[in-house]
């Protein structure tokens, strides 16, 4: 049977060729593309401006598929979380958190997650799949156009541009999103490019786990905001929070940021003009959820000046967001206080992530949705055969 083509997979020189392969010029590409990101159109006959033969090829042979979001719910502080079905058996969630002047959202990569951090709800319920682009690039799509038919939404999003409710996006919901290398790359050149979103690569954020090739292609081939999640300062104890330290060690990790921010280092791939020459911030986020009793003392904090020596980085501390059965709890307010001043002193700037949403389970470490076969004998879980293409 004859598939359509959806194209909210394609990236614009992708959407191009799909273009020339039905015979039609590729500077249509810019058109369609306005259509489906900006607009917000899914329905070839309301894209006027291209020709009555276009929009029946179209009609024809592809199709535009945006997700639907299942469930939605409102934090006190108005933060907003979706669950989106995926497929018939996984759902995924993505956070919106509106502030004055901006609007960030976080979107997941995967359905679940085999890195198995143990602080983390999407850790525990294991992986399925691999989101594909039209699912990444579907949830700034909905995002973008959920709110001006939300009038009740108005006070939530005092300052935010009507053109422009999300302002900026971080890849830290369900999944690494190095391990989903491709899609996720694609999903980034649209969220760049000035004819969908037009995102600045300083307001978009990858964040993770530590996969040190992905990171060093991600800085040839779409380089964007860069944030690890860190953890520990030494490796026994990040190799038990954050397994696949085991595989990819802090001194690789570190090395790894600090070729990241090298902008004498190469040159991405040209031919598409949001791709340019290095890094587009000086330096990488580390981020560091404070832990009772277990990453949050002082000789903690020593040892995390020590191992950032040279590194060009800031570091955000995040209070530890509960879920049933983590094991863990929130570090006291004075153990954090403290071993920001510590890290302060030694000249690393250190910020406290407020925490948001997590009265709906929509704070850091918390996205769980749903996924199937979760606890299933055939998932992958050593991170010595964990694949990062």
């Amino acid at each position: 049977m004859f598939s359509k083509t959806n194209l909210l997979d394609l990236d614009r020189p992708q959407l191009a060729e799909f273009l020339e392969g039905i015979g039609e010029a590729a500077f249509r590409s810019q058109q369609l593309f306005k259509w489906i990101h900006q607009r917000g159109i899914v329905d070839f006959n309301a894209m006027t401006d291209l020709s009555k033969s276009l929009r029946e090829k179209l009609a024809e042979k592809a199709v535009i598929n945006v997700p639907v979001f299942e469930r939605e719910h409102y934090s006190e502080d108005g933060t907003l979380k979706w669950l989106f079905p995926v497929d018939n058996a996984n759902s995924v969630e993505a956070v919106f958190i509106p502030e004055t002047g901006r609007g960030t959202l976080c979107v997941s990569s995967q359905a679940g997650c085999a890195l198995e951090c143990t602080f983390c709800a999407t850790g525990r319920e294991g992986f399925n799949r691999n989101l594909k682009v039209s699912e990444i690039i579907g949830q700034l799509w909905l995002a973008q156009n959920r709110f001006p038919q939300a009038d009740n939404l108005g006070a939530r999003l005092d300052g935010v541009s009507a053109s422009r409710v999300v302002s900026n996006v971080v890849f830290m919901g369900m999944g690494e999103p190095l391990t989903n290398y491709d899609n996720v790359v694609h999903a980034l050149r649209i969220m760049l490019d000035d004819f969908a979103y037009g995102l600045s690569r300083r307001k978009v954020t990858v964040s993770t786990s530590g996969i040190v090739p992905n990171i060093d292609r991600l800085r040839e081939d779409c380089p964007v905001s860069l944030a690890v999640s860190l953890h520990a300062p030494n490796d026994a104890l990040r190799s038990e929070l954050v397994p696949i330290n085991k595989k990819y060690p802090i001194a690789e990790l570190m090395e790894a940021c600090k070729r990241y921010t090298d902008s004498s280092l190469g040159s991405v791939v040209s031919g598409v003009k949001w791709q340019r020459r290095g890094s587009p911030r000086d330096f990488v986020t580390l981020e560091y959820i404070m832990l009772d009793g277990v990453n949050d003392s002082q000789e903690h904090a020593r040892q995390l000046i020590n191992i950032t020596e040279g590194v060009p980085c800031k570091v955000n501390l995040i209070p530890f967001n509960p879920f049933d059965n983590s094991g863990f709890h929130r570090s006291p307010d004075t153990a954090v206080t403290n071993f920001q001043k510590i890290l302060i002193k030694s000249g690393l700037v250190t910020t406290v992530r407020k925490t948001r949403g997590d009265d709906i389970a929509g704070a850091c470490g918390q996205l769980a949705g749903q996924v199937e076969n979760r606890r299933s004998p055939r998932r992958k879980t050593s991170t010595d055969s964990l694949s990062i293409q």
